[in-house]
């Protein structure tokens, strides 16, 4: 399906006010991660879970309430098997143990209840395995990175795959930079749906990528920045369609999913946006930066044939 025929937008006609916005909105991440840091979960700061069984379905909007009146607006609180049955994470606290704070929390919200409240489980997490999740999400980042350089080096053309690499170094610093800013809560979810995005954002370069190769082959005549202009519009219904529902999707979840899988989804939803943009604006245009030409993607004849396959396109 095209919602989108024979379209010649100029594209790459912006690529230079593209690359300054994007170089403003890099470096201004950069400075938010070294000024505010990251508002890490308890995933990466470690803490207690305390797991109660209530004797009628719980309001986690009453329970989170009830915290914060006794002073943990920082815990967060989910369902768990039914919603007769919540787990509440809590930072730790200088100064108390797992035991103490367990108990303050436990008599706060059996308070609140009004009715006496099962504590069925408390465990303690101590931040020496956070800080090894931390580090663990980092290298899986990381990898990807290197092993996304090396697929699309093998399979296009180096400076495709350096192009590729700078766009995905972009889209997840951009994240990082907005939950820095506004403080919002990073944990594993939000790992997750930045891994996410680095895969969806791939994919979406690879197919405008496969577009570029094939009209190197066949635009001969064409410059490199009408090749991949071409390129970009050929394959916008696509990309529309594609980043188009998915983002209903996400902002259904973003809406509707709850506080739990709320991080999640904001950083995929940030995600879309930026990789989506950076698909045109950082990969192609990177790529166009780095003297990409038709020598560089045209297969190497073999000796006595001649290019009557080829076809040229007015």
């Amino acid at each position: 399906m095209q919602i989108f025929a024979n379209t010649n937008f100029d594209f790459l006609g912006k690529r230079k006010l593209a690359m300054v916005v994007s170089i403003v909105l890099f470096v201004l991440s950069i400075g938010a991660l070294a000024t505010r840091g990251l508002n890490l979960g308890i995933d990466f700061t470690g803490g207690t879970l305390i797991e109660l069984g209530y004797g009628k379905p719980a309001e986690l909007t009453e329970v989170r309430a009830a915290l914060v009146n006794k002073g943990y607006g920082d815990a967060v609180v989910q369902n768990i098997g039914s919603a007769r049955e919540v787990m509440v994470r809590v930072p730790p606290r200088e100064g108390m143990t797992s035991a103490t704070l367990s108990n303050e929390v436990h008599m706060a919200l059996q308070q609140a209840a009004g009715e006496p409240l099962e504590l069925r489980r408390v465990e303690f997490v101590g931040p020496q395995v956070g800080q090894e999740l931390l580090e663990n999400g980092g290298l899986a980042i990381l990898y990807a990175l290197i092993g996304i350089l090396i697929y699309v080096a093998l399979r296009f053309e180096y400076r495709l795959g350096v192009g590729a690499i700078v766009a995905l170094i972009h889209d997840p610093i951009l994240i990082f930079g907005l939950f820095a800013l506004f403080q919002w809560g990073f944990d594993l979810t939000v790992l997750a749906a930045i891994l996410a995005v680095i895969g969806y954002s791939l994919n979406d370069t690879i197919v405008v990528y496969d577009r570029i190769r094939e009209n190197f082959r066949k635009m001969r005549k064409a410059t490199p920045v009408e090749v991949v202009n071409a390129s970009i519009n050929q394959t916008l219904s696509r990309t529309v369609l594609t980043s188009g529902t998915t983002l209903l999707v996400v902002l259904a979840l973003v809406i509707f999913g709850g506080e739990m899988i709320r991080g999640f989804a904001v950083a995929f939803l940030i995600g879309i946006v930026v990789g989506t943009y950076s698909s045109v604006y950082v990969a192609s245009a990177a790529a166009l930066a780095l003297g990409i030409s038709k020598q560089n993607l045209m297969p190497v004849k073999k000796e006595g044939e001649g290019e009557e396959n080829l076809e040229e396109l007015p």
